[in-house]
This record gives C-alpha cells, structure tokens and sequence, in this order.
C-alpha cells in the first residue's frame, strides 16, 4: 500500500525520466510501430555491452561490490535471457542470498496489470472503457460517479484528489486492507473535469486505481488479488510473482526483503521492523510492510523472468488478444513528459525518435523496480532492487545503451 498511493520515491519525478520512459508500461503489443521497424540484422544482434562480462554487467557488479545495489538485473531478446545476474542478499538475518527467481517489491511498477484486468473484460463484453464508475459501483459524489469513466481511471485523467493515507497504519488482513480501500475511495473528490489532463494530485491517482480494481471486483465477484493470480499471472506463467501477504514476505525464501537505507547510513528490514520506517524526504516514515498486502497501485511482487514471461503472453495473445494488446500499449495522447505520450499506465517514449519503448517503473521504501519492453527489437530490460538508495536513473541508461548498442535519451533527474 505504501507506494500504491504516491507512485513511490518522486512519483513526478518518475514520470519525467526524460527517454526512459520509467513510468510508462512495460509490456509490448506486437509488430513495431510507425516507420520505426528496424533491418532483421538489427533485429537479431545482440549488442557486446548487453551480454555477460559486457559494459552493464561490469558496471552493476561494481556497484553491488561497493554495497550500492542489491538485486536482480535482467536483459532478454526475443523471449531469451541474454543476461541474468542477482547480487546481494535476499534476506540478511537468515543469510539467503539474491537469486533469478527472488520476487522483489515493484512499488507502483504493478500497475500494468490493472489495465490488462479492465481490458481482458472488455474484450469479453463484460465492461465498456466509457463506463461511467457509477454504472458498477455506489457511494461515490455524483459527479465522480456520473462523469468519472474506466478510461480516465486508466489514463490518470479522471480529475481526483483524496485525502493522504496514515502511513502509521499496520494492516493485520486481506479483509481489512480492502474495507480500508472502500472506504478510502468513497472520500475521492473531483477537482478539476475529468480528461482535462494529468491530474497532478497523487493520492486522487492511486485512489483512481483502487476504484478501477473495484470496478473488477464488482463485475467478475472476485477480490482484485484473486481475479489477477488467476487470470492475469497464472495464464502468463507467472509463478514467482503476486500480491503477497505479510506472512508470506516473512517466511517466503524466494520474496526479498526490503532493505531502507536510515539516516545514520545503516539499512533496515522493512518486514522486520514495522515500527521504522524511511527517512528519504518524499517517503518520510513509511514501510510498506505495513500495509500487510499490496493492491492495483502498488507494492506486488514479481521476479524478473515473470516479467519477461508477461511480455511474452502479451505478444502472443494469451492474456489479451492483439487488438486489445494494441489498445493497451497505444498513445492516448501527449505525456506529462517531454517525448512521451499518454498510455494506459502512464507515458510511452519514441527511444532516440525511431524506436518504442514501454516501461514501468517504482520506488518505495526498500526497494526500487523497472521494467522495459522495446517492441520493435523484442528486447526486455528488468531492473529489480531491494535497496531503496540505487542509482536507479544511472542503472537504466547504461541498459538502454547496453540494449540499443549506441548512446540514448538522458534520463533526466539524479539517481
């Protein structure tokens, strides 16, 4: 929950990461786009920086050898893991190290798999994008029930704001995280009209996801958690990856811990120590471990070949089919950023003016996540930290140019 709200460490900031389009959706739909597909040979070469021993794989291992980052990173082609590398430890006190398959907290980087939910119903008749929230769903104003639609929940166009979360709060079920998220909703108010652009107000952004979940849950009588296992994880193949319940964060060996760096230097177990939270300046005081369990804004977990293994199912059309994947994935409009354009979970970015690339990235306290899909290439990008104080802007440049062989889009924004 920590991160579902704020869209984690300078969730504005994410959303200005220049060409690394960090905060845009890390899925792809198929064919490239535009004038933008490249010769076969370019297709089909795999860059020197991006294989093992090369520039990216060199520069992470430096970092970790200096305790600056602690995690998976993770570069695919066409399906295949070209690079695969985990540093660090999983779990300090039991001394259980990073591995491929360790499942880290993506923060705000679950987001693309809310979209998929709504978009697998409308495929099947169940919803239409232009419903309005109180066509599904009671006790809401009435105008964000009469004008509010499932497309400006998607877009984060919708125009709400909502009160901040207590980010003391320690959640002690599934069944109170979700009466919380009804009631939470409810006090959404609109502020400016629905579609009129970014709404700019981040508590109303994850209060607008949260009623979108809601939205599933009205229709298909599941909770959100359930409806995506099942339909969305299970069917990519996703077995390392979930919503997982503090319980499980404690005592499952393959889910990192998350690690907040203190002000003293010295890094903290979130899921240990409930009563401590960050000191970082946009995330004072939180842990997301408090939250018990994630929801549609944040806090789920995913390893990084699961992440790999949904862009994969997207492509093919086994959690959507290919209109739908296309819709997905496709401009809405301008992006809040220059170079990017709206898309369904934040802005799409045109790499160095000739290639796509969709990606998701968060930040919360203890962790750190992004992932990219490159549509024209087929190439996957994952950066997955269970460190909150990574060079995280630094990190995905050098993947970028290790991916695309030559020098990209500054990020724009520090580490």
């Amino acid at each position: 929950m920590d991160a579902g709200f704020t869209g984690g460490i300078g969730r504005r900031r994410l959303l200005g990461w220049g060409g690394l389009a960090a905060a845009g959706l890390g899925v792809v739909a198929g064919a490239g786009r535009g004038n933008a597909e490249p010769a076969p040979a370019d297709r089909d070469r795999v860059p020197p920086d991006a294989r093992p021993g090369g520039s990216f794989d060199r520069y992470v291992a430096g970092l970790a050898a200096q305790d600056r980052f602690s995690g998976v990173v993770l570069i695919a082609h066409h399906g295949r893991i070209v690079l695969s590398r985990a540093h660090g430890l999983a779990d300090r006190e039991r001394g259980i190290r990073n591995h491929e398959g360790t499942a880290v907290n993506l923060s705000s980087a679950i987001q693309p798999f809310l979209p998929v939910a709504v978009l697998q119903l409308v495929q099947q008749g169940r919803l239409a994008l232009s419903d309005r929230v109180g066509a599904h769903l009671t006790g809401f104003p009435a105008d964000v029930a009469e004008q509010v639609t499932l497309h400006h929940l998607l877009t984060n166009s919708a125009g709400l704001d909502a009160p901040m979360p207590d980010w003391q709060r320690v959640f002690h079920s599934r069944e109170e995280v979700h009466e919380h998220y009804e009631r939470w909703t409810r006090q959404a108010r609109l502020v400016v009209p629905p579609g009129s652009g970014d709404q700019g107000h981040t508590a109303g952004a994850g209060a607008g996801m949260a009623i979108a979940a809601q939205v599933v849950e009205a229709v298909t009588g599941l909770t959100y958690w359930d409806y995506v296992h099942e339909h969305v994880f299970k069917r990519a193949g996703m077995t390392g990856s979930g919503f997982f319940t503090r319980q499980q964060w404690l005592t499952d060996e393959h889910i990192a811990h998350s690690y907040m760096r203190q002000a003293d230097g010295s890094r903290l177990d979130a899921v240990r120590n409930l009563d401590q939270g960050s000191p970082g300046p946009e995330i004072a005081g939180r842990n997301p471990a408090r939250a018990f369990i994630g929801h549609a804004a944040g806090d789920g977990f995913a390893t990084a070949p699961d992440l790999v293994r949904f862009a994969r199912a997207l492509r093919d059309g086994t959690v959507l089919s290919r209109p739908y994947a296309e819709l997905l994935t496709g401009a809405k409009g301008p992006g809040p950023a220059p170079g990017s354009f709206r898309g369904y979970t934040g802005p799409l970015h045109l790499l160095n003016g000739r290639q796509w690339v969709f990606g998701r990235g968060g930040a919360t306290a203890g962790s750190a996540a992004n992932w990219d899909v490159y549509p024209d290439t087929d190439w996957v990008g994952v950066v997955l930290s269970n460190y909150d104080d990574v060079p995280l802007l630094d990190i995905l440049q050098r993947q970028m140019q290790a991916i695309t062989g030559e020098p990209v889009d500054s990020p724009g924004g520090g580490g």
